[in-house]
């Protein structure tokens, strides 16, 4: 009986007990996660003004050629030259290769705008001037930085490999001793410069590869041009 009357009040306190609210636990908000300063920090282009180099009409003479450079300066994230040079002859030249040097790199895409150009007169050559920008890191060293031309080119236009450079490349290969012969055929209304003989042992790949290399509508240099821009 004792037993029971214990098992019977141990049964109403628990259910007392568990009739009572819970304890409220109170919310806790994440705390902003704080960002360094650090992190967002960029390269204020704008602190970096722009530098003329000192040089002003520096003339250079490679391969019986002038490159003059007229002047140079950096602005922001870009190096910018003004060339100008005299032209081999009536095509359309043009900066065909050209690099920039600074602290052991060396930037060898850019953009070229042309700024001027003058016919032939007489005597003397024909002129044109290019404005070439490279990119580089706005806080890159500067101080002891190389333009370098290395070549200049006139790509053929339509027809201009028979009317003016079929000569000039089959008189190069046969100084070369280099057994192809080349002729023009009308093609869908143009004048096609082809192959008509190659050595038997020369693929065709071959064959194309040294008729049609850049080297045949090509000046090379180098014209090289020191430039300090600053740090």
């Amino acid at each position: 009986m004792m037993k029971q009357l214990i098992g019977l009040l141990l049964v109403t306190v628990f259910a007392i007990t568990g009739c009572g609210s819970a304890p409220s636990v109170p919310a806790i908000s994440p705390a902003a996660p704080t960002i360094p300063a650090s992190a967002t920090a960029r390269i204020d282009v704008t602190s970096y003004p722009s530098v003329q180099a000192p040089q002003v009409n520096e003339n250079q003479l490679a391969g019986g050629y002038t490159v003059n450079l007229e002047r140079a300066w950096r602005e922001g994230k870009a190096v910018y030259a003004d060339v100008c040079y005299s032209l081999p002859d009536a095509s359309d030249w043009t900066i065909w290769d050209a690099h920039f040097e600074y602290g052991g790199q060396a930037v060898s895409e850019f953009s070229l705008s042309m700024l001027s150009t003058e016919a032939a007169a007489g005597a003397e050559p024909g002129r044109r001037c290019d404005e070439l920008a490279f990119y580089v890191p706005p806080d890159a060293d500067l101080s002891s930085a190389a333009l370098t031309i290395e070549s200049l080119g006139a790509p053929p236009g339509p027809g201009e490999y028979c009317s003016l450079y079929m000569p000039k490349i089959q008189q190069s290969l046969d100084e070369r001793g280099v057994a192809i012969t080349l002729t023009c055929g009308e093609v869908g209304g143009s004048m096609i410069m082809k192959i008509a003989g190659k050595p038997d042992g020369m693929t065709d790949e071959e064959a194309q590869q040294i008729v049609f290399s850049d080297e045949f509508y090509t000046v090379m240099g180098p014209w090289i041009f020191p430039i300090s821009l600053g740090q």
